[in-house]
């Protein structure tokens, strides 16, 4: 009887230290992706603040008072040895009655071929300008180049006045490399949501994050927050 009633108590004991591990596994896997969350939004409110405060090669501010969501991928890898790839990860915001949401998880991916070598890291930032673009955004896989109509954003002051010749697109693009940051037309690049993030942070997809009822500022991640503060500096409808 005592042999019974001790494997039955080593039996209870063994699988509440399984159940145990189980749960201190998760939550470690849980903080750690908040972290990837937190650097992937603080990297990019940098980029875009170091962007924005280039006044003479900023965004105009009436393309951003126009824009629909703002995409930020900072630290793009771009290699190539005959062939050519790229890939990163950055973040989505869209506009709200009260400001900018939540920030949604998104990769970046391309690829090419030719006569090429070397590598180099860019920041890329996209206005999403109307509906369209951001249904396009919404898809699985969007794919530039296509029916959204992505074209290359002007920059300055000099071209504000002649900033409505491109408002018809979809998205804007930009790029900056070594520095320097221009308007840049993008084909065969693909951004697709890292639902495995957003589901850790949000426990929801990226659809839902940039569709549901908008989170507050408060109700969002402490470590996300940057991003929407972010835009809301530079712009505010």
């Amino acid at each position: 009887m005592k042999t019974v009633i001790h494997r039955a108590v080593s039996l209870s004991l063994g699988l509440s230290l399984v159940v145990f591990s189980c749960a201190v596994a998760a939550s470690a896997q849980k903080k750690n992706r908040l972290q990837d969350a937190t650097r992937h939004a603080a990297d990019a409110a940098k980029v875009f603040t170091e962007i924005m405060n280039v006044r003479e090669k900023a965004i105009p501010k009436e393309l951003l008072d126009k824009a629909e969501a703002i995409a930020v991928f900072p630290g793009v890898v771009k290699a190539a040895f005959i062939f050519g790839g790229r890939g990163g990860q950055g973040v989505i915001s869209r506009r709200t009655r009260n400001g900018w949401s939540a920030p949604a998880f998104f990769n970046l991916s391309g690829g090419s071929f030719g006569a090429q070598i070397g590598a180099q890291k860019n920041d890329y930032v996209f206005l999403i300008m109307n509906e369209d673009g951001v249904k396009g955004l919404l898809e699985d896989k969007f794919e530039m180049g296509g029916e959204a109509g992505v074209v290359a954003g002007p920059v300055g002051r000099e071209v504000a006045a002649s900033t409505n010749t491109t408002l018809d697109a979809g998205i804007l693009s930009y790029s900056r490399s070594k520095g320097a940051f221009i308007g840049a037309a993008f084909k065969g690049v693909a951004i697709t949501p890292d639902n495995d993030l957003n589901e850790a942070v949000y426990s929801m997809k990226a659809t839902a994050v940039l569709t549901n009822r908008p989170m507050s500022l408060t109700q969002m991640p402490a470590g996300v927050r940057i991003f929407p503060r972010t835009l809301a500096r530079y712009s505010h409808r």
